[in-house]
């Protein structure tokens, strides 16, 4: 058995020396090895990206698809700007910024490689204004600069090589064919929670990019803590063993240790906040305190 683990992780090793490319993410600076290029990820994205606007309803609330599209957009400009600065422009030539909000109640958003980023209805009742979208957009477009999506197709590929071999390897072992499906099983499960265990591990880095880069743009980041509560009010949070997202918990407890790195590149500036459920604009400065005539109103 020593010797089939031993001739299992040589190959392994020998496989994932000599393909992919190793990269830096931005912000966290953690390491990343890819086995994709860029232009495979987008080639694919952009066709399941297409596929999925012909099916979708655009919003027909035009003041919050403003909303949504003026978040987006300065929260992109902040990240390209960011990009430039620290030696990454190359990066931005893959990023064609795109910022829907689509009709559905489900409380989400995504985004796909190349910053097309969809924002369902559903959400904005959580996130109550506009700090707090910069947040969930914020860490949509991290998973795109973070480059994501090629990770996790990278991990996938790596884990199909690793079951093939693994297949070969058993089939000539003389060992009885429980024992080899014994072994097979828990090299899937092996294989099931490490990969899930990595996409919790992408979410927190973009929720850790994402509340940068709002600050970024100008939002308060410390809204961040009162939207992950709203959020996990709504009975979606709790993570299981496979779950890809961290426990609600966990969550508000690593943003609210990242905030005083978010809070050194908050400038605020000025906002035009509009409400997720009335047509109606009124705009304020984010640092101000006081309570103005507007916002007594009920």
């Amino acid at each position: 058995m020593k010797k089939i683990k031993f001739l299992f992780m040589s190959m392994v090793a020998a496989l994932l020396v000599s393909c992919g490319t190793t990269s830096t993410v931005p912000i966290t600076g953690r390491t990343q090895r890819l086995m994709v290029s860029d232009e495979q990820v987008l080639s694919l994205s952009n066709q399941q990206y297409q596929e999925y606007m012909k099916s979708a309803k655009a919003s027909t609330n035009a003041a919050n698809t403003a909303m949504v599209k003026r978040v987006g957009q300065r929260l992109a400009n902040a990240v390209t700007t960011y990009l430039n600065q620290n030696g990454l422009s190359a990066d931005t030539k893959n990023f064609s910024w795109e910022f829907n909000l689509v009709q559905d109640n489900q409380v989400n958003a995504f985004c796909m490689p190349g910053g097309k980023i969809v924002v369902y209805e559903g959400l904005l009742p959580v996130t109550q204004n506009e700090a707090s979208l910069a947040v969930v957009l914020g860490h949509e477009i991290a998973h795109a600069v973070a480059k994501h999506s090629a990770e996790r197709l990278s991990n996938e590929y790596k884990n199909q090589y690793g079951t093939a071999i693994v297949g070969a390897v058993l089939s000539n072992t003389g060992l009885s064919q429980g024992t080899q499906q014994l072994i097979a099983f828990g090299q899937s499960l092996g294989s099931q929670l490490w990969t899930s265990g990595f996409s919790r591990k992408q979410e927190s880095e973009a929720d850790h990019m994402g509340l940068v880069f709002a600050a970024m743009a100008g939002y308060d980041p410390q809204v961040a803590t009162t939207f992950w509560q709203r959020m996990a009010a709504q009975g979606n949070g709790s993570a299981s063993l496979f779950s890809d997202h961290p426990s609600d918990e966990k969550r508000i407890k690593d943003i609210q240790g990242w905030m005083p790195e978010a809070l050194k590149y908050y400038k605020p500036v000025a906002t035009t906040t509009t409400s997720a459920t009335k047509k109606a604009t009124t705009t304020k400065k984010t640092t101000t305190r006081k309570k103005t005539t507007a916002s007594k109103k009920k």
